[in-house]
């Protein structure tokens, strides 16, 4: 998993599609579903690490692009 892309599938094997618009509610509802996701035990520990990681960096760029 090395993008928010991949992710986006990952989530779309699972029935999930999140487009709200807003690039960090996006984001934000991807993290919460994918927490989900891992306390239903239904993806690996190091799939969630790592798209956790991918998630809050992405989140992280968003919050810095809004405070300019």
């Amino acid at each position: 998993m090395k993008t928010i892309y991949d992710i986006q599938q990952l989530l779309k094997q699972y029935g999930t599609i999140i487009y709200v618009g807003h690039r960090l509610s996006d984001l934000q509802l991807m993290e919460s579903e994918l927490k989900d996701l891992y306390q239903s035990q239904l993806i690996e520990p190091k799939e969630f690490q790592m798209a956790l990681f991918l998630l809050r960096h992405e989140i992280q760029k968003e919050l810095e692009k809004q405070k300019k």
